[in-house]
This record gives structure tokens, C-alpha cells and sequence, in this order.
């Protein structure tokens, strides 16, 4: 069920029933020469709204922008900062809660977003208002990017570049594959801006001259496809668990 879609009445049963939401989250931000700056936020919402059509979970509207301040320099990319994200995303999952929401999954595709998730997380359950966790599509399926892609990079690279081609494949600039793998780096530890123990960087072009990395000729829409379907599974299977559970046994631990 998609919140916006619906009229105020219609969802009184769905609120009486459930307890659960699924939140989709990504940015607007530089995805390399060759990727919309849609991309994470695109993905995010595709899989929750898979995982709300199959599981009969409530979907709410897409946060489009994110914390991405670390890609600034690029032309387009959009943020906002770590706190008043924080305090946004709060904010948002206690206005579910008033109408009795009780667990929500942040349905992420952003690296940037994932602290700041957590942290909202961590409030939210320790004031014991919402148990809200954050879920990001590609590490809910490690070996399956390791197995379809050589390099499969951490931004703009393989993965991401195969999931557009597959849900949006419109979007997608083919014919600037090479320059993307060409005149980007294959992954971070290749940037070479790891010294002696330290992460030198701390913006994306530190890294890499066009923001992304990995080898972008790499991926098919058959591939993303796979990791699509593979992905929403692994939500859908979370949704099910997360429903199941009382909600006592979220709250933390009492004091030993």
C-alpha cells in the first residue's frame, strides 16, 4: 500500500491492522558521467514499493535529498546537513507513530544517510516511541555483488549502474560507460588515499576526478535485475520478521 495513492478513510483498516512502515530514502546527487543524479532515491523506492506491494505494508512518500555534502563539488548534487536530516527523520517517523506506527524500516540507498538513520534509531528507542532500523539493499546481498561483478565499486559503479539499467534504463547514458570506468578509479583502496591507517579523504573527488568508481561497462540490466529481485527478498523477509516481533522485546534492556 502506497500512503500518497490513498484517501484519508480508506486507510482507518490498515492502521487498526498493521504497525509496520516502510520508509524509502536515497539523494540527489552526482552518480558519475553516466548515472541520473536520481539514482539512490530511485532504487530506495522501487524496493520499498515492491516490498509494500507484496507484503500489504504501507509505503510512504520517498525522502529525495540526503546527507551528500560530500559530493558538493560536482554540478546538481543536493543536501542537506547531518543534523537537520536527523532532526527531519525524526520528526517524520513520531508523526507515523501518532498514527500507530510502532516499527519502521528505512528503506535506504544512500551511504550517506546510514549514521544518521542509526542515530534517529537509537533516540527513537530509547525514548521507546518507535523501534526504526535502517536497511541498505546492497549489503542485504554481499555475495551476490561479489559474484556478478569483478569491480564492483562503493559509488556509480557496477551495482548502481545495473539497477538503473534495469529500472530505468531511459536514464542510463550508455555511451559514457568507458569514460566512467576510464577516468574514474576502481575502488577506494586504489585512490591510494589511505595512509598509514587513516582515510585522508573526505569528499568523494579526493577519490575519484568524475565521483565514482569500479567498472560501469560491467553491468546489464539482466544483472540488475537479479539483484533487484534478490534485494526484495531479503526486504520482504524483513518486513515479516520485524511484524512478528512484540514490541516490548525491541525496547532496550533494562539496566543491569
Amino acid at each position: 500500500m502506497y500512503l500518497a495513492d490513498e484517501a484519508w478513510p480508506d486507510l482507518e483498516t490498515y492502521f487498526d491492522s498493521e504497525s509496520l512502515a516502510l520508509v524509502p530514502l536515497g539523494s540527489t546527487e552526482q552518480h558519475g558521467p553516466h548515472l541520473p543524479e536520481a539514482t539512490d532515491h530511485l532504487i530506495a523506492e522501487a524496493l520499498a514499493r515492491e516490498a509494500a506491494d507484496r507484503t500489504g505494508y504501507l509505503c510512504t512518500p520517498t525522502i529525495n535529498v540526503g546527507v551528500s555534502g560530500h559530493h558538493r563539488q560536482f554540478h546538481g548534487t543536493m543536501w542537506v546537513e547531518p543534523s537537520a536530516f536527523r532532526q527531519y527523520m525524526e520528526s517524520l517517523t513520531r508523526n507515523l507513530t501518532a498514527h500507530g506506527i510502532d516499527r519502521v524500516i528505512y528503506v535506504n540507498a544512500h551511504g550517506g544517510n546510514v549514521q544518521h538513520l542509526r542515530e534517529v534509531g537509537a533516540r527513537l528507542r530509547q525514548a521507546e516511541v518507535a523501534y526504526a532500523i535502517e536497511w541498505m539493499w546492497d549489503e542485504s546481498i554481499p555475495e551476490l555483488v561479489d559474484d556478478l561483478f569483478a569491480q564492483n565499486g562503493p559509488h556509480g559503479g557496477p551495482k548502481e549502474t545495473a539497477m538503473i539499467k534495469y529500472l530505468e534504463p531511459e536514464l542510463v547514458h550508455d555511451e559514457r560507460l568507458e569514460e566512467a570506468r576510464d577516468t574514474g578509479v576502481p575502488s577506494v583502496e586504489a585512490a591510494g588515499t589511505v595512509k598509514h591507517g587513516s582515510r585522508t579523504f573526505y569528499d568523494a573527488i579526493d577519490n575519484s576526478d568524475n565521483g565514482v568508481f569500479g567498472d560501469q561497462t560491467d553491468a546489464t540490466a539482466e544483472k540488475g535485475a537479479q539483484l533487484f529481485e534478490a534485494a526484495s527478498d531479503q526486504l520482504v523477509q524483513l518486513c515479516e520478521w520485524l511484524a512478528e516481533q512484540a514490541f516490548d522485546d525491541l525496547l532496550p534492556a533494562d539496566h543491569v
